[in-house]
């Protein structure tokens, strides 16, 4: 008996990550939902795939905690089975401001959130995955920006400083795992419609800018979740450690 396939979003609830997890569930993926505190966005887009004939759970757990870390992978473990695919994409961002105006307490936080949760979950999914612990393989795509690349200057330079993170840490673990049948990637979206923007106080900013983008249009969600599909799968088995840039040409 083959096993499902397994995938668990962080971030699940909205914008790119219910996007991925309806993605994955279309594909015959068994979804696990994680999200931190909107219970209804959670319900909601779980209901969805299980109306579409999917099978979904949903796991509320703060991921830039391990023991909450811990609690999310052993519940998949229990009720869905073995995780074949993770994909980080938990993230916060703040209001929009210079270096100067941000503090200690608002750096610190962004860090912890957007990489210590990369970091945790790809832990618990390499034990699970790894050829050296006795798993079959898996796949890791990581939720980077284009603000790894920009620096989003006068605007989340912390936020930008976490995407960097996450790029290495990309680059890191994909060499790291390679030869244990563990493929790690990342996608970089810039300027995409969602209401992380609202996040930084400007809901509008991807119509304000999208006039310095090639495409002269923002990106959708459902764009990005088919780049991360693409790197989850086995449509790119020969590709780790890369990046694919979902930017509009930026």
């Amino acid at each position: 008996m083959t096993e499902n396939k397994v995938v668990i979003v962080t971030g699940g609830s909205r914008g790119i990550g219910a996007e991925v997890a309806k993605l994955f569930a279309e594909n015959g993926y068994f979804v696990c939902i994680n999200y931190i505190s909107n219970d209804a966005a959670a319900e909601e887009i779980k209901s969805e795939i299980s109306q579409n004939g999917g099978r979904c759970i949903t796991v509320k757990a703060d991921v830039s905690i391990s023991s909450e870390v811990i609690r999310l992978f052993e519940t998949v473990d229990r009720e869905l089975g073995r995780v074949s695919v993770l994909i980080n994409n938990a993230a916060i961002l703040k209001t929009q401001c210079r270096l100067e105006e941000i503090s200690e307490d608002r750096f610190s936080e962004v860090l912890r959130v957007n990489v210590m949760s990369c970091f945790l979950c790809s832990k618990e999914a390499v034990k699970r995955m790894s050829t050296k612990y006795g798993g079959v393989g898996g796949t890791i795509v990581n939720v980077s920006s284009g603000a790894s690349k920009g620096g989003s200057p006068n605007e989340y330079i912390d936020y930008a400083a976490s995407k960097g993170a996450v790029d290495t840490l990309t680059r890191g673990l994909a060499l790291e795992v390679a030869a244990e049948g563990i493929r790690v990637n990342a996608v970089r979206p810039a300027l995409i419609h969602t209401e992380m923007h609202s996040s930084g106080g400007e809901p509008n900013r991807v119509e304000r800018l999208k006039s310095k983008i090639p495409m002269q249009r923002g990106g959708e969600p459902k764009e990005v979740a088919e780049a991360i599909f693409w790197l989850a799968t086995e449509k790119s088995s020969f590709v780790t450690g890369s990046f694919i840039d979902a930017t509009g040409g930026l």
